[in-house]
């Protein structure tokens, strides 16, 4: 026993942990926000006992968050997914799943609100998060953002412009907007235009110059975030001047220190 004792420690290699390299950061380079379309009970079953996984999931009430895998580990939470290029994104992000009961009908249905509080809970785990790990504002998504033609999660009711408020997440600067909405109400750009914007932006898209389903699922994952008033999937106006602002210098602010800022 005490020899094969030995041969195990043995078989441990020495590392020598005195150099570091100072070009590095975290692996955790999104955060991705869903809901679970499922109620507390549920989700947690799935969540911990099926396929699918996240690294947390916050309750309704009290507005309780669960830490179900450890950040240092991949959590299947994101599936077929891509954002600016980078895809497979279980293997940069930290996933948070939130109790909702997402929608009836398809993605053009109607959606469950989420309650203050809840998202009083999110906010303040994903700033976290974020500045634990260095996550940009521009790298915190929703599913429909890294999956249009599968997911429509966290949904056109999910307060995003909550997020940019609290410093969280960039947001179109509104001026720059109604100045460029006055030229596409006179002349609206063709659907490659829109193709073309929208991959800019950071989604897949066809880019056929048709507007299909497909095309018309992007639109919609883009309005949901920025325009959930009307998230149709159809080109208009709005979409056009929202679209072109987000994707120029100049065109996103962030809020820090209590005031808005260029973000680029």
């Amino acid at each position: 026993m005490f020899l094969s004792g030995c041969v195990a420690s043995l078989d441990k290699p020495r590392i020598d942990t005195r150099y570091q390299s100072l070009n590095h950061e975290s692996r955790a380079r999104f955060i991705v926000l869903h809901y679970t379309d499922l109620n507390f009970a549920d989700s947690l079953e799935v969540l911990t006992r099926g396929r699918v996984s996240s690294h947390y999931l916050v309750d309704v009430q009290p507005p309780t968050i669960y830490r179900l895998v450890d950040e240092s580990r991949l959590a299947w939470h994101a599936g077929r997914s891509s954002w600016l290029g980078q895809t497979e994104l279980n293997a940069s992000s930290i996933g948070i799943e939130i109790v909702n009961g997402g929608h009836s009908g398809d993605r053009y249905g109607s959606y469950e609100p989420f309650p203050d509080k809840q998202i009083d809970a999110v906010i303040k785990l994903v700033r976290d998060i974020a500045k634990r790990h260095a996550v940009a504002p521009h790298r915190i998504v929703g599913h429909s953002d890294i999956a249009p033609q599968r997911k429509s999660d966290p949904g056109p009711l999910f307060p995003w412009k909550r997020f940019a408020d609290a410093g969280l997440i960039p947001w179109p600067d509104a001026e720059l907007v109604a100045s460029h909405r006055s030229r596409f109400d006179s002349e609206l750009p063709d659907v490659a235009w829109f193709q073309t914007q929208l991959e800019k932006h950071g989604f897949i898209v066809p880019r056929h110059g048709l507007l299909d389903d497909e095309t018309r699922n992007v639109i919609s994952a883009f309005q949901m975030k920025y325009r959930p008033a009307i998230y149709n999937g159809e080109p208009d106006a709005e979409t056009a001047a929202i679209l072109e602002t987000v994707n120029r210098p100049e065109g996103l602010l962030i809020r820090r220190e209590g005031r808005w800022q260029r973000y680029r």
